[in-house]
């Protein structure tokens, strides 16, 4: 019969039993993904199977770590995810919160757009540590996502965005993420893809400071192109600051709704 073994077929005997293909593969791994799953006890192969086997500590190779991901989605699911080009504007965070979840999805390439540099009040919510203050956000954010996954294609743009240019910068993106602090940027570029970029689908933030409840914070499909995310209600202002667990909240929506949105279940 044939089953996959780290993304590659093989034939094995009818009967065979899951701890011992470990020791023929692979028999130091510490972790054996089965069908999606980790399992920690012997089962007899079925036709169709899927295994990894993975030793902890050992960094895997290009290949291993696609297998890895591919036995955690479904080949269905990673297949489409590692085709995708996101555009994201805006590295504070929503951006650098979203960018990581999708480079930890492994999604083919990002696109990382800002022009400000780390500084100590970023640290609070945003995806960057001590040593990155002072750093452009566009490499300090590249430096971390390679950190768990360095097989995404990232590429950097250190500029503002605004009317003029926006068009120009997301046109080679299959989506595009907006996660500005300021208002008006958001509008500038909200307007600008879904009268100018028809073709791309863009998913807006608003609404996530303070600590309110987790449950308000939704992701809304405005149109077939507008996606908002936000409780709508709490804007960040005097007394009322953003903080972590909901402003990642927030961003791991927007990052859902990139694998909702290719995975047709928008």
């Amino acid at each position: 019969m044939k089953i996959c073994v780290n993304e590659k077929l093989k034939d094995i005997p009818y009967e065979t039993m899951l701890f011992s293909l470990k020791n023929e593969i692979k028999e130091d791994a510490d972790v054996i993904v089965y069908n999606g799953f980790i399992m920690k006890n012997d089962i007899k192969l079925k036709d169709g199977d899927c295994i990894v086997f993975i030793k902890k500590g050992e960094i895997p190779s290009e290949d291993e770590m696609e297998a890895q991901l591919m036995a955690r989605h479904t080949p269905e699911v990673h297949n489409k995810i590692k085709k995708l080009s996101i555009g994201i504007a805006g590295l504070g965070g929503l951006g650098s919160n979203a960018a990581v979840s999708l480079a930890r999805v492994g999604v083919g390439k990002l696109l990382l757009v800002d022009f400000d540099v780390v500084e100590p009040s970023n640290l609070n919510r945003q995806q960057y540590f001590i040593k990155h203050i002072g750093m452009k956000k566009i490499e300090a954010l590249k430096e971390v996502i390679s950190w768990c996954n360095p097989f995404v294609e990232v590429d950097t743009l250190d500029t503002f965005i605004n009317k003029n240019n926006a068009v120009d910068i997301f046109k080679n993106v299959d989506i595009i993420i907006e996660a500005f602090d300021n208002p008006v940027s958001k509008a500038v570029l909200t307007n600008a893809v879904l009268t100018k970029m028809r073709d791309k689908k863009i998913i807006c933030a608003s609404g996530m400071a303070g600590y309110f409840s987790s449950n308000t914070i939704r992701t809304r499909k405005v149109n077939k192109n507008f996606y908002l995310v936000g409780d709508m209600e709490n804007e960040a202002k005097p007394g009322v600051g953003l903080m972590a667990p909901r402003v990642s909240i927030a961003a791991n929506h927007e990052a859902n709704a990139v694998l909702r949105i290719i995975m047709n279940e928008e």
